[in-house]
């Protein structure tokens, strides 16, 4: 079997020696041989139940990606599950992987990203037998199902806090690449700031990658230099450079997003928009290894608890109490539907299709 299509993941975590998250993964045993290619688990007998992450980037972000790799773990333990993981670049490698583990027998497979479902529709009408879960995706078939979060609710939250404390007027967003998920995020973001701020002017801008934590860092101080006080990022490992910039300039802050990246960079991150992707993963695996699972949107909102902002307590003295009771009124009249965050409505609601 050739070393490009399943290649060892070789983990390291000198960059996320200081991540809550990462600490996490690391305990929970990161180096396991449990997290293998799946061509070294074709002899495991059949009744084991057998999960695989992939992911379009580095398990060391601290974020979208690292989520993920602790979810499968957590898979891995909760359900004493067969796990593997490799990490793919391009749609080509998704569609290979996606039917190497398909032809091994595996019974669920998550494509950890939008960018994954035009490969999972394909693959899945030849492996019925393996559900595949693509996050962030919007089409739905016999056996491939999106799971949606509805992460606008704390991302409009994170925009009245942006709005109220920024002292230029200027906020900003940087994204990896321009998928509507994340557009969503930013829409919601935007709007939660001028609710508090309507003249607020806001800057934006796309790495074009998920990788690049240079061309993340440089972006971000180019949005500094034009007033940018507050930055919501939502762009992985090239987001960890956002948080570089905003340590060189006194009084400039950033928002993390998708895993609690508070603990990242303590002093410059404000709050985080959060996954809890253990959590969500965990709960859809659940279903398929009892087989009671049904292909349909997954939804995940606010009310779940999968997703939610975490303030950071260290920058907690910049909250004064007037924010904090809008921010607590906000939140309860999202709760009731009395505010609704905008959203881009980008999710197949049309239901499964054999197409």
């Amino acid at each position: 079997m050739s070393r490009r299509r399943f290649s060892k993941v070789h983990m390291h975590y000198d960059v996320a020696k200081n991540s809550t998250l990462a600490t996490a993964v690391l305990a929970l045993g990161i180096l396991s041989s449990a997290c293998s290619p799946a061509g070294e688990n074709a002899d495991v007998g059949k009744d084991v139940f057998r999960v695989a992450v992939l992911t379009p980037g580095p398990i060391t972000d601290q974020s979208w990606n690292a989520g993920a790799y602790a979810g499968l773990l957590g898979i891995r333990d909760s359900l004493s599950a067969l796990t593997s993981h490799i990490q793919v670049k391009t749609p080509a490698e998704f569609e290979e992987n996606f039917e190497q583990y398909g032809s091994q027998g595996y019974d669920l497979v998550f494509g950890h990203g939008f960018e994954f479902q035009d490969a999972a529709e394909r693959v899945g009408r030849k492996f019925p037998q393996t559900v595949y879960i693509t996050t962030s995706g919007n089409r739905v078939a016999p056996n491939v199902s999106p799971m949606v979060f509805g992460l606008e609710e704390p991302a409009y939250l994170a925009g009245v806090m942006a709005g109220a404390l920024t002292r230029s007027g200027i906020i900003s967003t940087i994204g990896g690449t321009e998928l509507p998920p994340v557009k969503s995020l930013f829409l919601a973001f935007i709007a939660g700031a001028r609710s508090v701020k309507p003249d607020v002017r806001v800057l934006g801008s796309y790495v074009g990658n998920w990788d690049d934590a240079s061309a993340g860092k440089e972006q971000a101080l180019a949005q500094i230099q034009q007033g940018s006080d507050f930055i919501f990022q939502n762009a992985d490992a090239a987001g960890l450079g956002t948080f570089q910039a905003a340590r060189e300039v006194r009084g400039v802050y950033v928002f993390g997003a998708n895993s609690n990246q508070n603990a990242v960079a303590p002093d410059v991150i404000i709050a985080s928009v959060v996954i809890d992707l253990p959590q969500a993963f965990l709960s859809v695996a659940r279903e398929v290894k009892e087989r009671r699972f049904t292909s349909r949107v997954i939804r995940f909102g606010a009310s779940s608890g999968v997703v939610k902002l975490v303030q950071n307590p260290e920058l907690a003295h910049l909250l004064k109490p007037p924010l904090r009771l809008r921010m607590d009124s906000v939140q309860r009249l999202m709760s009731s539907g009395k505010i609704v965050p905008p959203r881009l409505d980008f999710v197949d609601t049309s239901g499964p299709s054999s197409k």
